[in-house]
């Protein structure tokens, strides 16, 4: 059979189908195995960024399984790549820690390691917090939880929510996709892999039965708009001291606004915290340099006990 006319034949096989795992508000959250582990290796779980799905985590998981063995597997969060957002459900960001946590429940997971990343990082932040020893390790780039102040001044006008709303979502085709993105950041500093992945995670026809009438995001605007205006709303921080694991809060360039800004309240504030600083990246670093974390992730939780060398 030949590949599909926008994908590139020399490209990695196509991943297995997800895992369909039921979580809270009827949401059925599809779950990618991006590396299946080697015999006795653990697990890691990693949650993406707004906007985003599990699927792009295929270049770093890739790399942290030749490194380690561990397997790696990744949910689409509510909203999110192939996972729908029932009809009426909201957007609290209490819902994506009910996703990770379903999944963690029904893979029958123990102790996994959790990458992190924006949004996903507050969400494993928020999942260990409600359940201290869930995570035997949590690594997370820039997580999304401000500190009280900054969540109560953060809560009007939001630039990101806005922005979301006019973001382009049809294109003719996923090549066209690609070709948009690689020409504009932030996306243009991706790795290409990177690129290729969020493409074909992040898309779907638009008419399945017309291949003419091109594609379009499965996470809609209005779905990534509410999610960043929701961004301000929980109190994560407040919960930060019930975090049992080791946990490494990442950060790329220190800006005036965002959560790089906040990062080092964040690792203080987790009893085993530790504030990881890359100076040459910015707030998509594990999308920029998937390579580079995986072998700091891998290098951190063999420190702790969690992964082997192979």
């Amino acid at each position: 059979m030949s590949p599909p006319a926008d994908r590139d034949p020399t490209a990695s096989p196509p991943p297995p189908e997800p895992v369909t795992v039921a979580s809270t508000d009827d949401v059925e959250v599809r779950v990618h195995t991006l590396v299946a582990p080697t015999p006795g290796a653990p697990v890691v779980l990693a949650a993406h960024a707004t906007g985003f799905h599990g699927r792009v985590f295929t270049p770093l998981a890739g790399r942290l399984g030749e490194l380690t063995g561990a397997g790696v597997v990744a949910p689409d969060l509510r909203g999110h790549g192939s996972t729908p957002l029932p009809a009426g459900v909201d957007l609290d960001w209490d819902g994506f820690a009910d996703d990770v946590l379903a999944v963690v429940d029904a893979l029958g997971l123990e102790a996994p390691i959790g990458i992190g990343h924006s949004k996903g990082g507050a969400a494993l932040l928020r999942a260990e917090a409600r359940r201290p020893g869930t995570f035997g390790a949590l690594w997370c780039y820039e997580p999304v939880v401000f500190p009280p102040g900054l969540a109560s001044a953060t809560r009007g006008d939001n630039p990101l929510a806005a922005g979301a709303l006019r973001r382009r979502d049809e294109f003719p085709s996923l090549a066209a996709a690609t070709e948009n993105f690689a020409s504009k950041p932030p996306m243009s500093s991706y790795d290409p892999r990177v690129l290729t992945a969020y493409v074909e995670g992040g898309f779907a026809p638009v008419d399945p039965g017309n291949p003419d009438a091109g594609v379009r995001l499965r996470c809609r605007p209005e779905v990534e708009s509410e999610t960043y205006r929701m961004g301000a709303a929980h109190n994560t921080f407040d919960q930060l001291r019930e975090v049992a694991c080791p946990t490494v809060v990442a950060r790329g360039v220190d800006v005036p606004v965002g959560p790089a800004h906040f990062a080092a309240a964040l690792a203080e504030a987790i009893p085993a915290g530790e504030l990881v600083t890359y100076d040459d990246l910015g707030h998509f670093g594990p999308l920029e340099d998937p390579g580079r974390i995986a072998a700091d992730i891998a290098r951190f939780a063999r420190d702790h006990g969690q992964l082997r060398d192979v």
